[in-house]
């Protein structure tokens, strides 16, 4: 990949999350909740590993990380890593790029059972194609793109090592 489709590198996605983690934690400054965060396999799974990592140092109520996973082009199951009792707590489902919006939409299904307090989305990608009414809480980076390009975030083990548009 050439090196200037990139338009993430490792060090400022680690800034992105880092400031995503901060504006999270300012919005529960007062609430006394647990809050779960819901990763969409498989980049956004990582992605919600590394803010539990950076919230739990400013956030006192209880943090749990869970998967959910679907086919993102027909989200027809859509299957939680674990059975959890949502009621009350606050959820934000987390997915490295929002493009249409189907991924997040279709990812907030197993909640349509509860009553959380608070239902909200982190993506570490904005484009501006939004087909679903989801538009996402907390955001590393928006970028204007066409519909025929593709934005691709790089994971390796559990690093987020960049995202390229290709």
């Amino acid at each position: 990949m050439a090196l200037e489709n990139y338009i993430l590198t490792k060090e400022i996605v680690a800034e992105k999350l880092h400031r995503m983690s901060l504006e999270i934690a300012e919005q529960l400054s007062e609430d006394d909740v647990p809050l779960i965060l819901i990763g969409v396999k498989q980049s956004g799974i990582v992605m919600a590993d590394k803010i539990y990592t950076l919230l739990k140092q400013y956030v006192k109520v209880p943090i749990q990380v869970i998967s959910v996973s679907l086919d993102k082009q027909l989200p027809l199951d859509v299957t939680l890593s674990e059975p959890i009792d949502f009621n009350g707590k606050n959820v934000i489902v987390i997915d490295d790029v929002s493009n249409s919006g189907r991924t997040l939409h279709y990812a907030m299904k197993p909640l349509l059972n509860f009553f959380p307090k608070r239902i909200q989305t982190l993506v570490l990608v904005e484009r501006m194609h939004k087909l679903f009414p989801v538009k996402p809480d907390y955001v590393g980076l928006s970028v204007a793109t066409t519909a025929q390009d593709h934005i691709q975030v790089e994971v390796s083990g559990d690093e987020i090592v960049g995202a390229y548009v290709k």
